[in-house]
């Protein structure tokens, strides 16, 4: 990774090129952040940043984070996060990261957490087949089916696909567009969809695949 930034999704909208033609994209606010803490070979066994993003009320932090803040002298902040880059010696305890370490036309990795379902069947968490409705089927088109073989293995095979929560877990969308960006307003317009809901936490970086 060779850059990377905390932001908070706004929302979807569309913009138009210079051929009038539409683009989908999200509005993601994308820092500034501040480079809380600097982790080296040497001390920590690996080269990375810890940036912040988002003010926080010094109140509402614990002991231990009050301090942590108090040692790199800088404002406390609502949402930590590590990224471990390819070249940390242009980065200092203090420096901003803003909208604008990305440009137009860039590909981007977008990390986020996607929109919680809570208990879900089969046919929503994994697209399976309803059961037909006719010929005495009974009260279940809905239901599972068969769990599994009769005395062998005599039990349900690990990683079965059930019922169960949906969502609610880290997702990472790669290789998505940077349409736009507005460094005076610490907004990056991203083209298509990142997972989450609007104002959720995600963390941008520069794609691994472009």
């Amino acid at each position: 990774m060779k850059k990377g930034i905390i932001g908070k999704k706004i929302g979807m909208t569309q913009i138009f090129d210079e051929k009038g033609k539409v683009i989908p994209v999200t509005v993601v606010e994308a820092g500034p952040c501040v480079v809380v803490q600097k982790k080296t070979v040497e001390n920590d066994g690996y080269d990375a940043v810890q940036i912040g993003f988002g003010d926080q009320k010094p109140q509402r932090l614990s002991k231990p984070l009050t301090g942590h803040f108090k040692k790199g002298d800088v404002a406390p902040k609502k949402t930590l996060r590590e990224l471990r880059l390819e070249d940390i010696s242009a980065l200092s305890v203090g420096d901003l990261i803003k909208a604008d370490a990305f440009e137009a036309g860039e590909h981007v990795d977008v990390t986020g957490t996607s929109k919680g379902k809570g208990y879900a069947g089969v046919i929503k968490r994994w697209n399976f087949h309803r059961l037909k409705e006719t010929h005495g089927s009974g009260p279940v088109a809905r239901h599972g089916g068969s769990n599994g073989a009769c005395s062998s293995p005599s039990r349900v095979w690990k990683g079965l696909k059930m019922a169960g929560h949906l969502g609610a877990e880290t997702v990472t969308v790669q290789n998505l567009l940077v349409a736009k960006v507005d460094a005076e307003n610490n907004l990056i317009a991203i083209k298509g969809a990142i997972p989450g809901p609007n104002g959720g936490v995600v963390i941008v970086r520069d794609s691994v695949k472009a």
